[in-house]
């Protein structure tokens, strides 16, 4: 856990409990984001400490021990598993990820339990900007298109306004760059994109309307 006292970026340590079994502590963290049920309910929720393993959420609605979830979670993005406890006011959940991205989340969940305490500047490694053409379009699956605006942009994702929200994590096409709702706002949603694009420039110009 964090220390109040800390003067160097505290990483992430793995506790080995047994055999084959690998265990991580968690940090205090404060990340927004929204979880969905095994029957597909939606809602907003907070966690409030997390490990590449396990995370305390804060939910409306706690699911059941056992109940499958998917979250989409500021600056972490899509993440699964499985409810292991009730607690007060919400849940922990285990999560399953691959080594790989248990490393990369490790570093991130780092940066983010530090941050504030350190003094660190904000993430920019994929800095938004304001692009030149704002307006584009948005197309679901099933061929519905409509009108939209870009707030921002960066290599990884965009923030959109948008008269309709569509539900999170579903597939969509901005312009000709295929992404995915992982976020909602008061008039449009944010998206992720499915591959980072190598320059900025080239996600300006595929913003284009087709």
């Amino acid at each position: 856990m964090l220390n109040d006292d800390i003067s160097a970026p505290q990483p992430i340590t793995s506790l080995h409990a047994g055999a084959g079994e690998r265990r991580f502590q968690r940090v205090k963290v404060s990340i927004l984001g929204r979880y969905m049920l095994a029957d597909r309910r939606e809602f907003p929720c907070q966690v409030l400490s997390m490990s590449p393993g396990d995370a305390v959420v804060i939910a409306p609605v706690p699911g059941i021990v056992g109940e499958r979830i998917i979250a989409y979670l500021d600056h972490l993005g899509r993440v699964e598993g499985t409810i292991l406890s009730q607690v007060d006011g919400g849940f922990i959940m285990d999560i399953g990820a691959s080594p790989r991205k248990r490393d990369k989340m490790a570093a991130q969940l780092t940066w983010l339990a530090n941050k504030d305490i350190l003094n660190l500047p904000e993430d920019r490694r994929h800095e938004r900007v304001v692009p030149d053409i704002r307006h584009s379009t948005v197309v679901l699956d099933d061929g519905r298109r409509y009108n939209c605006k870009i707030i921002d942009i960066s290599l990884s994702g965009a923030a959109v306004e948008l008269d309709v929200r569509p539900a999170m994590g579903t597939p969509i096409t901005l312009g000709r760059m295929r992404a995915r709702v992982v976020r909602h706002f008061q008039n449009g949603v944010a998206v992720e994109f499915v591959a980072a694009q190598e320059m900025l420039t080239v996600v300006q110009q595929n913003l284009r309307m087709n």
